[in-house]
């Protein structure tokens, strides 16, 4: 099998098994009861992007060769993932953003004044 083609299916793997992992209840609800006996140590699975590392190191051990093709397949996998997981995911949220901060951690001019843009 080609290289390429090992990555690939990797990529799904990791991805159908964190999204099993952190979305979906499973059969007799097993995957729901594992989710919430994990919650005593985080919240590793109720977030696909944090998921998806804990699920991307057994298979880069399993599709590597050597060492350093096994650390470098470990973020590649699950950046791959996560590129799925926002190509497939129905609402779009941002993955980051901030907070509008308050006026007085701001600072002004040099000289200590402030412009009327400033204090918006």
């Amino acid at each position: 099998m080609s290289r390429g083609y090992v990555f690939a299916l990797g990529v799904f793997a990791v991805w159908r098994i964190t999204y099993a992992l952190t979305n979906e209840a499973g059969p007799a609800r097993v995957l729901l009861k594992l989710r919430r006996a994990a919650s005593r140590w985080g919240t590793v699975l109720e977030c696909f992007y944090c998921a998806s590392v804990w699920v991307a190191l057994p298979a880069a051990l399993a599709i590597g060769t050597t060492n350093v093709e096994r650390a470098l397949l470990w973020p590649a996998l699950s950046g791959a993932a996560c590129l799925a997981h926002r190509f497939t995911e129905r609402n779009q949220t941002p993955m980051y953003w901030e907070e509008p901060e308050d006026d007085h951690v701001l600072r002004g001019h040099a000289d200590g004044s402030r412009t009327a843009a400033d204090s918006r």
